[in-house]
């Protein structure tokens, strides 16, 4: 069996629990919250035998050492990664704080990032590094940049949760704030999961670019009613989630998750992954660049994006702890920085052009 076996195993296995934490937020029944436990720490398993196998196949193929043939070299392994990263954090969350409940938030964000792969073709193949980046560097770099996003992953899930406990009112700029992110974030999962069932099982095994088609069944499509009616479908559940979002409060704190735990979770998670990536996305990242390229700083896209995700947690940190800062405003920049992760991982490479060939 390949390492391909085992990933789409952790898929499956995510996605089923994404289902139940959902169910068990909605319904509270403990023996869905034990099923989803389950199945995700059954999902961990197979995810990290398969990080381990293709770790070994790219040893063999590449003819490098352990430690320069760490499986980061493309999108597909990072994200792959990012997801391993995010699913294991939240296992020490739920065990240390005894609380299935954040997996319905979590969860989602993990789904999001293996929907993408699926969805979009990208190249699941092994293929040796150019000379440049064969270095020691890549195992440092790479990894603690994902270790810290995945970190600051279960900021943004925290934040958003916290923005709704404490919302009172409909006309509040915080309940408005989360209401409209939450309601992206699902109309872009149902946007994805409608590529899916459009274009993937027509065009099964050809690798098309993600421009190519990515939201072309809804906010992409050649036709203007389709996106007319996509744009009018997301408005419509914008408003949904602002008209009974109190609801979901509601459920929230029925599981004594109080807004000082989801504070002090937000602010930790942050703390621990913003000097994370300060040494190794920034400063390991720096050095690897003046080895590969002989610049330490080129004003690569990537970096311009790292340095401006790298202010907006500077800036948390420092209004929480200089300016004693805390609840709602800093639960939006936590919220706004996670945004900005997204499109330094992944917003410059489909967009923009650089030196970091992730988008490939």
């Amino acid at each position: 069996m390949t390492s391909s076996v085992f990933f789409g195993l952790a898929t499956i296995a995510y996605i089923f629990a994404m289902i139940l934490y959902i169910a068990y937020l909605a319904f509270r029944k403990r023996a869905v919250g034990v099923a989803a436990t389950t199945i995700t720490i059954a999902g961990f398993a197979s995810q990290t035998l398969a990080l381990l196998m293709r770790w070994a196949e790219f040893k063999e193929i590449g003819g490098m050492g352990w430690v320069r043939a760490v499986p980061l070299t493309n999108l597909y392994e990072s994200l792959i990664f990012f997801v391993w990263c995010l699913i294991l954090v939240y296992l020490v969350i739920e065990f240390r704080y005894k609380n299935r409940s954040f997996g319905a938030f979590i969860t989602p964000v993990a789904a999001l990032a293996l929907a993408f792969i699926d969805l979009t073709g990208m190249s699941k193949n092994i293929q040796p590094l150019v000379p440049a980046l064969q270095s020691n560097w890549l195992l440092v770099h790479v990894m603690m940049s994902f270790i810290s996003y995945a970190l600051f992953a279960v900021s943004f899930s925290t934040g958003l949760m916290y923005l709704i406990v404490r919302s009172e009112q409909r006309n509040e700029a915080s309940y408005i704030f989360w209401t409209v992110t939450l309601g992206i974030f699902v109309a872009t999962l149902a946007a994805m999961g409608l590529d899916f069932l459009t274009f993937k099982v027509a065009f099964m095994g050809k690798q098309e670019l993600i421009r190519s088609y990515l939201f072309k069944a809804s906010f992409r499509s050649e036709s203007t009613a389709v996106v007319a009616a996509s744009l009018a479908a997301t408005a419509g559940l914008i408003f949904v989630i602002w008209r009974f979002g109190y609801l979901l409060k509601t459920i929230i704190t029925s599981f004594n998750i109080s807004a000082e735990m989801l504070d002090e979770l937000t602010y930790k998670s942050i703390a621990i992954g913003f000097p994370i990536f300060t040494l190794g996305g920034l400063i390991f990242g720096a050095i690897w660049a003046d080895q590969a390229w002989g610049k330490y700083w080129t004003w690569d896209p990537k970096e311009t994006w790292s340095l401006i995700t790298w202010f907006f947690y500077a800036f948390f940190l420092h209004i929480r702890l200089m300016r004693g800062w805390k609840g709602r405003k800093v639960a939006v920049v936590a919220v706004l920085g996670f945004i900005a992760v997204i499109f330094t991982y992944l917003g410059v490479n489909l967009l923009l052009s650089g030196l970091h060939a992730y988008g490939s």
